[in-house]
């Protein structure tokens, strides 16, 4: 007796449909992570790529989830390329959140604080109230204006901090440089691109350490796309570490994070971001934080010579400016 063998049960075509969605899906999701993760890796912080990079952190979170999904729904191809996608960029973000080893200076500590005013705006009683309550011994602020600096000096700051290098102008351009020691060797540069912001210097002398040049830096903002030029070019003349030289620190809002590539040119000359150093280098330091649908980015940055140990960085708020403000807490080295 022949018995016919049962009939191959043909997959309905709803459900090549769904797969096939899937993998699109897949792709749709893994393709943006990959291309993003090749530019950042190249450096090609080119056109509206400049603005793009610096949102790199959520991305790196979004490759996650762009792997979990297609392990989710078993299209391997689609996942190999997402793991890849997802080392990349998490390997460069991650390292942001963990601490790092800092060098064995016994020097002084000084405590530094950077605040953007924006354009005068930023509350002159929180920023001298930051100040007092930290004890901060440094402080550098951009978007200085005549107004600020005569209500800082109302409120107490010069009193705070008496010694000076002070650029006040109406608008963005100006800047300042307050200590609590004597400067020596000031001085102005005016970035001639972009917006032309100035930048405050000068050698603070502080008791049992090595003087320190400290500038209070401001790149132009690279808002539109005939502004990348500029802002590139603002980037390349900060004035680089002296690894075998004095002591430098510069400190300010810098339109840049550590995803450009002209930033990390200026770090490999010898400089430390004090947040990535102290583990707080994914803090948000401009929102904006006027209900835009921005998420923060970390522009705002203290760079210290690498003889220079962090012990810890603190953001604050500071109502009326868009910016937030960075305490950096330093070991100098001893002379």
């Amino acid at each position: 007796m022949i018995v016919d063998a049962p009939p191959t049960p043909t997959p309905a075509p709803g459900r090549h449909r769904g797969a096939r969605l899937g993998t699109v899906l897949c792709w749709l999701t893994v393709v943006p992570t990959a291309l993003w993760a090749a530019v950042r890796l190249v450096g090609l912080d080119r056109g509206p790529l400049v603005q793009a990079l610096a949102f790199t952190p959520y991305v790196a979170g979004f490759s996650v989830l762009a792997l979990a999904l297609a392990l989710a729904l078993r299209r391997w191809w689609p996942a190999a390329v997402a793991a890849l996608a997802a080392v990349a960029l998490v390997g460069v973000v991650a390292p942001r959140a963990l601490a790092a080893p800092q060098p064995a200076a016994a020097g002084p500590t000084v405590r530094l604080l950077t605040a953007n005013l924006l354009a005068g705006a930023g509350d002159e009683g929180t920023l001298v109230e930051l100040v007092r309550r930290h004890q901060v011994d440094v402080l550098t602020v951009q978007e200085f204006t005549p107004e600020a600096q005569a209500a800082l000096d109302q409120l107490g700051l010069d009193q705070l901090l008496p010694h000076r290098q002070l650029n006040p102008e109406i608008g963005t351009p100006g800047s300042g440089l307050y200590s609590r020691w004597p400067v020596t060797d000031v001085g102005l540069r005016r970035n001639l691109n972009g917006w032309g912001f100035t930048q405050a210097y000068g050698t603070v002398t502080v008791p049992g350490a090595p003087p320190v040049r400290v500038e209070s830096a401001h790149p132009s903002a690279p808002y539109a796309l005939d502004q990348v030029g500029p802002w590139r070019a603002d980037l390349t003349a900060q004035p680089p570490a002296t690894p075998d030289g004095g002591l430098q620190i510069l400190a300010g809002d810098f339109n840049a994070t550590l995803d450009h590539s002209p930033l990390r040119a200026l770090l490999r000359s010898g400089y430390v971001d004090a947040a990535d150093a102290a583990g707080e280098g994914l803090t948000g330091t401009w929102g904006p934080y006027d209900g835009d649908l921005i998420p923060p980015v970390t522009i705002d940055h203290v760079l210290v010579d690498k003889r220079i140990a962090v012990r810890s960085v603190r953001v604050f708020a500071l109502p009326g400016s868009d910016h937030r403000p960075v305490l950096a807490t330093l070991t100098l080295p001893t002379p």
